[in-house]
């Protein structure tokens, strides 16, 4: 499939105008029309109805291949354009909220760095597209286990980081003076939904067995201040990593004792790296 009629299927699709799309990818609405036909043709499948522009069975089925695709297309173009780049004049590390800790922050060069903090699947998508030099992504895992990545191009992974995971309560929560909590008790309980901010609540119920751990409210933010504000107010729990629960004003982190899992964080990066790159991916990878 020719991607370039890929591209202009995906763009119509998702905003469901040909007109629109014609727009944003700067073709007339005419040209629009011609690269759909033809994929049309080349597929043998209608993908498209047109009042409305909805994607048919066939185009939904198409989608699902065709972001990944277009990615891997991306990361191949980058990757290429990496070996053959001008030397190197900076770092751009893209990071998930919690990944970025103290000792991440100490070790950044003193000038030539950018710093996005992105949503925890954002980071690796970041490095393999050559928006970002490294990435630093985490989640939550059993000891030394590694983390599960999406599948977005060959990426290198390096372990940087363990620490224990609190449950971030209110101080006048009833479970607040507990030495420890076990997941599985708190499975029915009030849980803030932040899966770019706070680990995800598809990790805990992953950890426990596949059940529980309810939204009573979603925060789609990248801001960690945000997130502890609600738990402070009593909005919902947080699983944090113990670095960012502790000492929190008027709240308490109480560690999780079962099961045995940490708050992991890992360096990811894509072929070469330059020379600041490097550096600070020596500075982390001796820091673990």
């Amino acid at each position: 499939m020719d991607p370039h009629l890929l591209r202009t299927y995906v763009t119509v699709a998702r905003l469901a105008s040909f007109s629109e799309a014609a727009r944003e990818l700067g073709y007339t609405q005419s040209a629009v029309s011609q690269h759909i036909a033809a994929l049309e043709q080349d597929l043998g499948a209608p993908l498209l109805t047109r009042r409305p522009v909805a994607p048919t069975a066939a185009g939904e089925r198409l989608l699902e291949h065709a972001s990944p695709l277009l990615l891997r297309l991306e990361a191949a173009r980058a990757d290429v354009v990496r070996m053959a780049a001008a030397p190197d004049h900076g770092l751009t590390l893209a990071t998930a909220p919690t990944a970025l800790g103290s000792r991440v922050l100490a070790a950044l060069p003193a000038s030539g760095v950018t710093l996005r903090v992105l949503a925890r699947d954002e980071v690796p998508v970041a490095v393999a597209t050559g928006t970002a030099d490294l990435g630093l992504v985490d989640g939550l895992a059993a000891p030394s286990d590694p983390l599960r990545l999406p599948d977005v191009a060959p990426l290198t992974t390096h372990g940087v980081g363990e620490e224990p995971v609190c449950v971030l309560l209110p101080a006048t929560h009833p479970l607040a003076r507990r030495p420890g909590l076990r997941l599985g008790d708190l499975a029915d309980a009030r849980w803030l939904d932040a899966p770019d901010t706070g680990l995800p609540l598809t990790h805990l119920r992953a950890a426990n067995g596949g059940h529980g751990f309810r939204p009573a409210l979603r925060y789609d933010g990248t801001d960690i201040r945000t997130l502890i504000a609600l738990a402070a107010a009593g909005h919902g729990l947080t699983l944090l990593p113990q670095s960012a629960a502790t000492a929190v004003p008027g709240t308490v982190a109480v560690p999780v004792t079962q099961p045995r899992v940490v708050h992991r964080t890992e360096l990811v990066h894509a072929g070469a790296l330059g020379a600041a790159a490097a550096t600070l991916a020596a500075v982390l990878a001796e820091g673990a």
